[in-house]
């Protein structure tokens, strides 16, 4: 599905040259849901906004189902780490501007619109303003809005990241069981070494920066496929957890 192939990225101002990126390469299978942790600052970001087409490598290239990114935009969706929702539109409206944005406001677009709000627990809540809803609602109308145009890869930007503790843990497992339940490909970019582990199947760990690919852990548990919330609750979760902590904590 995604094919990252020796990705280097260099930025250039006026006090010279900083590498961003060196050399990462990685694959992401047809229905995997991948997340990529590393400190502060590694490049993380930077390194989804070249896979979503956005920025150009300054070496190596990525293609999303086999052709570049660049060239395949529409069947990409991008959730960033604020929900960006119009507060002059209700929650309906924003719903489906990706759809407006991109010409597909068919009929049958709308229709899988509002089964999405319904079955999501925001119908009742179509026309309610963004300022009404609660952080964990507003980032539900941002996840619905991105999987309205029915992209083919998903990629998430720390979109849990403006959410308190408590707000960050529901939301975090409501929308891993959606996106499970979707079947959909999806890179995560966090922070949170406990969201990665809980959400995905494999974790690259980056290093610091220029970022290169540090180790992928393959995640997964002796009971089969768990809710991230059940997962934080597994025998395997801390061991997972410690390994990936000290493979970060030597970058600090």
């Amino acid at each position: 599905m995604v094919c990252v192939k020796n990705v280097g990225m260099n930025y250039h101002s006026e006090m010279g040259e900083t590498a961003a990126l060196s050399d990462v390469s990685f694959d992401v299978q047809r229905g995997e849901f991948v997340s990529i942790v590393g400190p502060s600052g590694c490049g993380k970001s930077t390194l989804l906004s070249i896979i979503a087409g956005l920025s150009a490598p300054s070496s190596g290239s990525v293609q999303v189902m086999g052709m570049p990114s660049v060239k395949i935009r529409s069947k990409i969706g991008y959730m960033l780490q604020r929900d960006c929702l119009f507060e002059w539109r209700n929650v309906y409206e924003n719903a489906v501007l990706g759809l407006e944005l991109q010409g597909k406001l068919t009929a049958e677009n709308i229709d899988f619109t509002k089964e999405l709000l319904a079955q999501y627990g925001l119908y009742e809540f179509r026309k309610y303003k963004p300022s009404e809803l609660s952080g964990g609602m507003r980032q539900r109308v941002a996840l619905i809005r991105t999987l309205a145009a029915r992209p083919e890869l998903l990629l998430l930007d720390e979109p849990f990241s403006a959410l308190d503790y408590q707000t960050r843990l529901f939301i975090a497992d409501e929308v891993g069981t959606i996106l499970q339940k979707e079947k959909k490909t999806a890179i995560l970019v966090t922070h949170d070494i406990s969201e990665a582990i809980s959400t995905s199947s494999r974790v690259i760990v980056l290093s610091k920066r220029p970022a290169a690919v540090k180790n992928i852990h393959e995640i997964s548990f002796a009971s089969g496929i768990l809710t991230p919330q059940q997962a934080r609750l597994a025998p395997e979760f801390k061991d997972y957890f410690n390994t990936i902590w000290k493979e970060l904590e030597v970058n600090v």
